[in-house]
C-alpha cells in the first residue's frame, strides 16, 4: 500500500456545492471518510469509490464519539487505508478540534494535509442577503465561540473588548447561551438596540432566520423555535432585507419533496430539486436489472441492418443497448441507415452522446403519441421494427405497430424490479408523513407507484398533507388503480416536466 495520508477537509457550511474543488477531488479518491454529524448527507454521494463511511457526531446518544475516540479512529484508519478524509463542517480550523486530531497524526508519524473550507459565518450572512462588512458601517469582524471548553476555569473571551467593538461580532455554537451572551454584551457596553440576526441551518433548504435588537433576540428565537446549529451575527450589517434574500426566493425553497425512483434516478432528480431550493428525502422503490446477456439481445443487434425502424422508449434502453454493443466489439456504425424513433428529450440526448440522431421524437412523450405519430408519418405495412426497451413496459406500443401492419421484434434490454427499503428508512418516512413534514411525492412510473405503496400505507398518505405529482397518464392511471389521486400531472412527461409543474404550483 502507498504511504497513507489523512486529509482534513472543510466540507463547507452545508450546501454541497460549497465544498472546494480540492475537497471534492479528495472525496472522489477517498478510501475512508470520517465525517461530522453536521455534514450534509448528499455531499457523501460525491464519493466515487464507495469508501468506508464513519459518522463521528459529538451529540448525546448511543452512537456519539468523544474527541479522544475520534483521534484514535483517525490514526487507526490511516494504518488501514491510503487515503483517509476527515470531513469537517465549515472550515476545519474554525472552532473545531482539528488541531488535536492533527497532533494525533503527528505523534503517529502520519502524513496529513489541510484543505480549507467555506466557514459558516460568511455563508450564513450571504445566504440571507447581507455581508459581515460594509465600508460605510462595519470595517472589522470578530469570530467568537459561544461555547468554550468545559474544562476551562476562566473564560478567554474579552467581553469588555466585545462590548466596545465597533464592527460585526459573529458567535458560533451560541444557541444554548444566547440569552446570557446578549446580557453580558450589554453589561459590557454594547448598545441593546444593536441589530442581531440568527441563522439556523445556513445554506440548506431548511434554513430559517430571526432578527431583532440584541436585547430581544433570545426571546425572538424562542418564539420562532430556532435551535442549533445556528450562527449569531451582531452588528450594523445584520439586517435581513426581503429584497436581497436571494436564497429564500428560490422557487421551491421551504418545500419538502420525497422522491421515489431508483438510486441513480433519485440522485439525478435530487440535484435538480436541490438547485431550486427544495428539501429532498429519498425512497429507492425500484432497481434496474440488465438483460443484455440474454441471447435475444445479441441476435437482434447483430441483425440491425434488416430493420426499417429501431424504437427506444427511455435513456436506460439506450445505455444498456450500447453497453451490449461494446461487449460485441461494435458501436453506432451498426445502425447504418436504420431510422430511429424515441420517446423524450432525455432519450434523444442519450442517442446524441453516441453520435446518433433521432428521426422521430413525438410532441408528447408517451408511447401512444409515438405510435400515432409514426403511423401517420410512415406506412408501416410490411416494415420491420425493433423495440429495445424494458421488460416491464406495457404492450400498447408493439400492439399498435402490429395493427398497422408492421413486423415487430420486441427485445427487453433491461427490466425494473421492486426494491425493499431498509426498515429504518420506512419508519422515518412514515413519521415524516404523520407529522406533516412532506409536501410533495413525485412518481415517475407505474412501477414506482406499486413499489412505494407496497411499503407505505396509502391511507397514511391520504391523511397526510403530502400531495402527489405524476409524470404522465400511465402513472396517473396506476395511482388511480390503487385508489390514489394525482394532485398534479406534468405537462411534459419528464423529470424536468415534474420540476416545472412543482415550480408553477409553488409560484401560484
Amino acid at each position: 500500500m502507498d504511504k497513507s495520508k489523512v486529509y482534513f477537509v472543510g466540507a463547507g457550511p452545508g450546501d454541497l456545492e460549497l465544498i472546494t474543488l480540492r475537497g471534492y477531488a479528495l472525496l472522489q479518491k477517498a478510501d475512508c471518510v470520517i465525517y461530522d454529524g453536521l455534514v450534509y448527507p448528499l455531499l457523501l454521494e460525491c464519493c466515487r469509490r464507495k469508501p468506508e463511511l464513519i459518522c463521528v457526531r459529538k451529540r448525546t446518544g448511543a452512537h456519539s464519539y468523544r474527541q479522544d475516540q475520534i483521534n484514535q479512529l483517525i490514526v487507526q484508519k490511516a494504518q488501514e487505508y491510503a487515503c483517509v478524509v476527515r470531513l469537517k463542517g465549515g472550515d476545519p480550523g474554525m472552532f473545531g478540534r482539528a488541531a488535536e486530531e492533527i497532533e494525533a497524526c503527528v505523534r503517529a508519524g502520519i502524513d496529513f494535509e489541510i484543505v480549507p473550507g467555506v466557514t459558516a459565518a460568511t455563508a450564513a450572512a450571504e445566504y440571507c442577503g447581507f455581508f459581515l462588512t460594509d465600508r460605510a458601517a462595519s470595517s472589522q469582524v470578530v469570530f467568537v465561540t459561544g461555547r468554550e471548553a468545559p474544562e476551562k476555569e476562566d473564560s478567554s473571551i474579552d467581553w469588555g473588548l466585545l462590548g466596545r467593538f465597533d464592527g460585526t461580532i459573529v458567535f458560533y455554537m451560541a444557541m444554548g447561551n444566547l440569552e446570557s451572551i446578549a446580557r453580558t454584551l450589554i453589561e459590557n457596553g454594547k448598545d441593546p438596540y444593536t441589530p442581531t440576526a440568527v441563522i439556523e441551518n445556513a445554506t440548506l433548504p431548511t434554513q430559517r432566520q430571526a432578527e431583532a435588537e440584541l436585547s430581544a433576540i433570545a426571546g425572538r428565537c424562542a418564539e420562532a423555535g430556532l435551535s442549533a446549529p445556528a450562527i449569531v451575527v451582531i452588528g450594523p450589517t445584520a439586517r435581513i432585507r426581503p429584497e436581497t434574500q436571494w436564497f429564500a426566493h428560490k422557487p421551491l425553497f421551504g418545500t419538502h419533496v420525497l422522491i421515489t425512483r431508483d438510486e441513480e434516478g433519485n440522485h439525478l432528480f435530487s440535484h435538480k430539486l436541490y438547485e431550486q431550493g427544495a428539501q429532498v428525502s429519498f425512497l429507492d422503490t425500484i432497481q434496474t436489472v440488465s438483460l443484455i446477456e440474454q441471447p435475444s439481445v445479441a441476435e437482434a443487434l447483430s441483425q440491425m441492418s434488416a430493420y426499417d425502424w429501431v424504437v427506444f422508449t427511455s435513456s436506460k434502453g439506450v445505455r444498456h443497448t450500447f453497453k451490449k454493443l461494446r461487449h460485441m466489439g461494435s458501436d453506432a456504425r451498426l445502425f447504418g441507415d436504420v431510422k430511429i424513433a424515441c420517446i423524450g428529450r432525455q432519450t434523444h440526448g442519450a442517442l446524441l452522446m453516441h453520435g446518433l440522431q433521432s428521426d422521430l421524437v413525438p410532441e408528447k412523450y408517451t408511447g401512444s403519441c409515438l405510435a400515432r405519430t409514426l403511423i401517420e408519418r410512415d406506412n408501416l405495412s410490411g416494415k420491420k421494427m425493433l423495440l429495445l426497451r424494458s421488460a416491464a413496459a406495457p404492450d400498447y406500443l408493439p400492439a399498435a405497430f402490429r395493427q398497422a401492419g408492421a413486423e415487430v421484434t420486441d427485445v427487453s434490454v433491461y427490466t425494473v424490479v421492486a426494491k425493499q427499503a431498509a426498515p429504518e428508512t420506512i419508519a422515518e418516512i412514515r413519521k415524516a408523513l404523520d407529522k406533516g413534514r412532506i409536501d410533495w411525492i413525485p412518481f415517475t412510473s407505474s412501477s414506482t407507484v406499486r413499489s412505494f405503496f407496497e411499503q407505505i400505507d396509502p391511507q397514511l398518505v391520504r391523511l397526510s398533507r403530502a400531495r402527489i405529482v405524476s409524470i404522465g397518464p400511465m402513472t396517473t392511471e396506476a395511482l388511480s388503480q390503487l385508489g390514489m389521486k394525482a394532485d398534479l400531472e406534468a405537462a411534459e412527461h419528464t423529470i424536468d416536466g415534474i420540476l416545472d409543474a412543482l415550480i408553477l404550483q409553488n409560484h401560484d
